[in-house]
């Protein structure tokens, strides 16, 4: 049983979530809220498995929220719902630690496949998102984010993916995301080129 809490700033969306995955055998659906502020303490209550957030909530971010999760000794997965489809707001999501991403945008049936996905430990997220990120691969350092520079210095430094992971409180999804998109934009095929890059000044 996938046990999942829902948390959206809009009471009609969440209603619609909850009777689609009441009506689904193996997801149970724990709690649900719009505001923001609640969700570590219903986490802390109900222990989840999967927390579906909004990126937009009453009263706080739902980065901030991601970050709160992540700092915690047994993060649930969290797959982030948004309405936004530009670059930045997946960026913002993925950095913070999200597990995965479905767009409000798609089937239903889309974001439902997309909670069992992350549940079973895959990275899960749209098409269009993807091609987004890939588009912005160019090969210079210069467009690296912040967090994809850690995720180099500490691959240089030889860490395994679940050491960066650990190190950075994220997911080992995550950072698994991180180097392959570190590789595409470096120009490199794996984590030695990526390291010797590192180390003849980037």
């Amino acid at each position: 049983m996938i046990r999942v809490l829902l948390a959206d700033d809009h009471a009609i969306v969440l209603e619609g979530l909850r009777a689609l995955l009441d009506g689904e055998p193996g997801i149970r659906v724990v709690a649900a809220t719009t505001d923001g502020a609640e969700v570590a303490r219903l986490v802390e209550q109900h222990k989840p498995d999967v927390v579906v957030l909004d990126l937009e909530l009453a009263g706080i971010k739902g980065t901030q929220v991601l970050t709160a999760l992540r700092g915690r000794p047994a993060p649930p997965k969290v797959l982030v719902l948004t309405a936004y489809n530009d670059g930045e707001a997946l960026r913002s999501a993925l950095d913070a630690g999200a597990d995965g991403l479905a767009l409000k945008t798609e089937s239903p049936q889309q974001t439902l496949t997309a909670i069992r996905q992350v549940h079973a430990g895959q990275l899960v997220f749209p098409q269009a998102a993807r091609r987004w990120i890939e588009g912005r691969g160019t090969g210079a350092p210069g467009d690296l984010t912040p967090r994809e520079r850690e995720v180099w210095a500490l691959m240089a430094a030889g860490l395994t993916n679940p050491e960066i992971a650990e190190r950075l409180g994220l997911s080992d999804n995550t950072v698994k995301f991180h180097v392959q998109h570190l590789f595409s934009k470096l120009g490199v095929k794996n984590r030695t080129e990526a390291a010797l890059r590192y180390a003849h000044g980037r």
